[in-house]
């Protein structure tokens, strides 16, 4: 197993964090839907894509904060 490289990983983080993040604020939810779209676009089904799992990060953090924000519509009886 590879260690993991500090000192590697700050430089690209600074430009990659800015487009991956855990969203707080509807603003910030709203612009990883934004990503998202984007994304899927791109890579669409294709699970090789180099992008392919970028797009499950994102959609697990927008999952996190829909689940954690949104409430669930209730079933209309």
């Amino acid at each position: 197993m590879q260690s993991f490289n500090l000192s590697q990983t700050i430089t690209p983080w600074l430009s990659i964090g800015e487009n991956v993040f855990v969203p707080y604020t509807e603003e910030e939810y709203e612009r990883l839907v934004e990503i998202l779209d984007c994304l899927i676009d791109q890579v669409g089904e294709d699970e090789t894509h180099p992008l392919a799992s970028l797009m499950e990060v994102i959609s697990v953090l927008i999952e996190n904060y829909e689940t954690e924000h949104i409430p669930e519509l209730e079933a209309i009886a």
